[in-house]
């Protein structure tokens, strides 16, 4: 490829090549879309995952060499070679940041795109499996629809760069530099595909088929299977916390969840009746053992109607009065749906009349917005008109297939399994796009209905954009293994690294068991609950999602209520109790974060280049985090008193290894005890005790230890100060549920620390929301442990205005 000449055009750079069109757009001061096509007739079909359109006040400047262009914007230069077109990216210094290979990274490779035509006459073939029902429809027909490319984008990182994000997988990686990753969606599988860099920069592609990564053997690129252009986003930072900002003002704000969807949710698979559900919540109250909601599972439907979004009226023939009892305990209800459904029920046939049925005759056509309105109008009738307060989208990526046999395919035939099966039935060019839809129908269907509730949608699948409409993803059906709760912190990690706010996990796993005729069936707790280690590992798991946007646990093979784990003074109901205490303690912490996800578009489950990006020790630390700007995480995840079948294990450590990122101070939370940053430390990791620690300079709010989370909204707050820096933190506070916030119906109080004067101001509260408390009680204190008496405390009454404290 070779550069003939370049135009300006609007406030766009289109450069004419010997092999197509470049094209670069400036949507930002450090923002710049980057097209390739093979004629200068872009493609005009709107993108699903970006909604900006580019500022045309940003100021760039294109001028010659000999031998490049360069376009420069106010924060970032683009050099490109005459000769290759290749692309080199510095920051307004002119520090590199990534290039492409001097011969040229970017290539359009033709393939023709074959679509299933299906014979009219042709039966769909229902079966059941462990993941529900499936559809398979015979006798389609492979045609070719049109002409298309596989796209590649080759770079050349740079040594000791580390790279995140590309979504939630199940390998556990982290740092994905000399790693590959396959990039389709699947039960275990969520593709987010944006890259962050810890050089200071992030590259958002926008595709929806099946990609690839890698950064091995074979080259360091990223690859689509099927696209019309190669088209993608480069964005400086250099934090990571500003590429994510970008990304999510280029695809869509996350807006607040309610209050109480930060609490506790139960969950199992599953409550058989609405009398079983309700006796679930009374035991809650009657325990004194907070909780917000509770989710009912599958099979709610008539019969075998699967997917019908009504309920049966034998085992739940009052759902109005269950919702109204529920709502007098103060607790929620989160519904399953699916999008596919057995034929024969009243929704099946409304979406065959409309003709808003994939070809498998089954799954609904997200795709189609009037099949998006039927489908909503139909969970309304059914289920949201009864009161129901929150969805659970399972398998939202509908079409996986390799969910049999006894051994685990290999990672190329799981791919092709998997993507055959959804080009069948989707257009391949977007074939990872159908949760970002169907999201898409849920979050718009709820807010035309009404703005009493949020909405909340957790989802089995996301893609990039998926945030604006409300959704929380979880990782899908795990099994309990130490191994698997390693590998879902990194994990999770990369999901938010991507841009997307809210992941979360199935706490205790999803799978318990072992079954051998099913590969991924592979639990080590053949005796549930009953099993001294499962116990644990249930406890490690819970105390670690403690610390993520959502806690619930979920699962087959045994029951998840906490009581099952035993009684009061036993360790390990003893030690859930006490981090349960602990989620409702930090609610206004977590709750400000939120708030600053939506205003701000910040991120709560951050990898520790978030904050320590000039730390090269922190970036292959897969087993840490940061939760919020304060505090830092370190799940214990591996044995250390029982073994399957409850074998004791012996002279095992109670400890574990943790890295204390440079930069700061840090304080033990349990303790006091203050360590300076860029060390290693073996610490205390007794079955009670999570190691954490706080940053230096942090501000942390608790409140009290409440059933749910909106029972004391003007409960008096304790503010920990943690000194040794400045540093400050924004109280952040609303109705808890409805859509004034967006109309500026809410509060915040920035409390500042001034390390030197030893001074804590609560500033002037900003704005106001209807039942705001006048006043506030806070109990200020400065370092110490959780239950330790602080060095020093006062307690103060604030009205809204402006008052600073001396604590020496």
């Amino acid at each position: 490829m070779q550069l003939i000449r370049y135009t300006l055009q609007g406030n766009a750079v289109i450069i004419e090549t010997t092999t197509g069109y470049l094209g670069l757009i400036p949507y930002a001061d450090s923002v710049v879309r980057v097209r390739y096509a093979p004629t200068a007739a872009f493609a005009t079909e709107p993108s699903l995952m970006v909604i900006a359109s580019p500022d045309p006040s940003v100021e760039f400047s294109v001028h010659d060499t000999p031998d490049t262009v360069i376009v420069s914007l106010p924060k970032l230069t683009i050099q490109i070679q005459r000769a290759t077109c290749a692309f080199t990216y510095l920051d307004s210094t002119g520090m590199l940041l990534t290039k492409e290979p001097d011969r040229g990274g970017k290539a359009l490779i033709p393939v023709d795109v074959v679509k299933a035509v299906f014979d009219s006459d042709a039966e769909a073939y229902v079966r059941k499996d462990v993941d529900g029902v499936r559809a398979v429809r015979s006798s389609a027909q492979k045609v070719v629809d049109r002409h298309a490319f596989h796209t590649k984008l080759e770079f050349e990182w740079q040594e000791g760069e580390a790279l995140y994000g590309l979504g939630s997988h199940e390998e556990g990686m982290l740092n994905l530099r000399g790693q590959h990753q396959y990039l389709y969606q699947q039960n275990m599988k969520v593709v987010i595909p944006v890259l962050l860099s810890t050089r200071g920069y992030g590259i958002l592609l926008d595709s929806y088929s099946w990609m690839s990564f890698r950064d091995d053997a074979f080259g360091s690129y990223l690859w689509t299977d099927v696209d019309d252009e190669l088209d993608f986003y480069f964005i400086y930072g250099p934090e990571f916390d500003q590429i994510v900002r970008s990304f999510r003002q280029l695809t869509g704000r996350a807006p607040m969840l309610p209050r109480w969807a930060f609490g506790y949710i139960q969950s199992k698979e599953r409550y058989v009746s609405q009398s079983e559900l309700l006796d679930v919540v009374r035991e809650y109250r009657a325990r004194a053992l907070p909780l917000d909601c509770i989710v009912q599972d599958w099979k709610t439907w008539p019969n075998d109607l699967w997917g019908q979004k009504t309920f049966d009226p034998e085992r739940f023939p009052d759902p109005s009065g269950m919702m109204t009892e529920l709502h007098r305990l103060h607790a929620r209800l989160m519904i399953s749906i699916w999008p596919i459904m057995n034929p024969g029920g009243d929704n099946w046939r409304e979406m065959r009349a409309a003709g808003c049925l994939l070809g498998n005759q089954a799954t609904y056509d997200a795709f189609q917005e009037r099949g998006r309105a039927l489908y909503w109008q139909q969970a309304n009738d059914g289920l949201f008109a009864h009161g129901i307060d929150a969805w659970w989208c399972d398998c939202t990526e509908p079409f996986q297939a390799d969910w049999m046999g006894v051994f685990k395919p290999e990672p190329e035939e799981r791919l092709r399994i998997n993507t055959e099966e959804a080009k069948t039935y989707l257009d391949p060019e977007f074939i990872s796009a159908y949760s970002l839809l169907h999201s898409q129908g849920i979050y718009e269907g709820q807010r035309q209905t009404g703005s009493a509730k949020r909405v909340v949608n957790l989802t089995r699948s996301g893609y990039g954009g998926q945030q604006r409409y409300s959704t929380i993803t979880w990782s899908g059906d795990v099994s309990a293994t130490w191994d698997t709760l390693r590998k879902q912190i990194a994990d999770g990690l990369n999901f938010c690294a991507a841009g997307m706010p809210y992941w979360t996990t199935d706490v205790g796993a999803f799978f318990v068991k072992n079954d051998p005729k099913l590969w991924f069936w592979n639990g080590d707790y053949d005796g549930g609950v009953a099993d001294l280690g499962y116990r644990e590992l249930f406890v490690r798991w819970f105390q670690y999602a403690v610390f993520l946007p959502m806690l619930r646990p979920h699962g087959t093979d045994t029951p998840r209520e906490l009581w099952r784990f035993g009684e009061p003074g036993e360790p390990f109901y003893d030690a859930l109790v006490k981090f349960l205490h602990l989620r409702y303690r930090l609610l206004p912490y977590i709750y400000s974060l939120a708030g600053m996800v939506t205003h701000d578009d910040d991120t709560l489950l951050r990898a520790l280049p978030f904050d320590f990006r000039a730390d090269p020790a922190c970036y292959n630390v897969d087993d840490q985090y940061m939760f919020g700007r304060a505090l830092l995480v370190c799940p214990v995840t591996q044995p250390m008193y029982y073994a399957p079948e409850s074998r004791p294990l012996t002279d095992v450590a109670k400890t574990r290894s943790v890295y204390l990122p440079q930069g700061a101070d840090w304080y033990d939370f349990w303790t006091g005890q203050c360590y300076t940053g860029g060390q290693t430390l073996v610490v205390e990791a007794g079955l009670d005790t999570l190691p954490l620690f706080v940053r230096a300079g942090s501000i942390v709010p608790l409140g009290p230890v409440v059933s749910y989370a909106d029972e004391a909204p003007d409960a008096p707050l304790d503010l920990r100060v943690y000194p040794g820096q400045s540093g400050s933190f924004t109280l952040y506070a609303d109705e808890g549920d409805n859509y004034n916030y967006e109309q500026g119906q809410f509060a915040t109080i920035r409390v500042s620390w001034d390390e030197s004067a030893r001074r804590l101001t609560l500033h002037a509260r900003q704005g106001s929301y209807p039942g705001m408390p006048t006043t506030r009680e806070f109990r200020v204190s400065v370092g110490g442990g959780l239950n330790d008496a602080p060095s020093a405390s006062q307690t103060v009454v604030y009205d809204g205005r402006e008052i600073s404290l001396i604590l020496t």
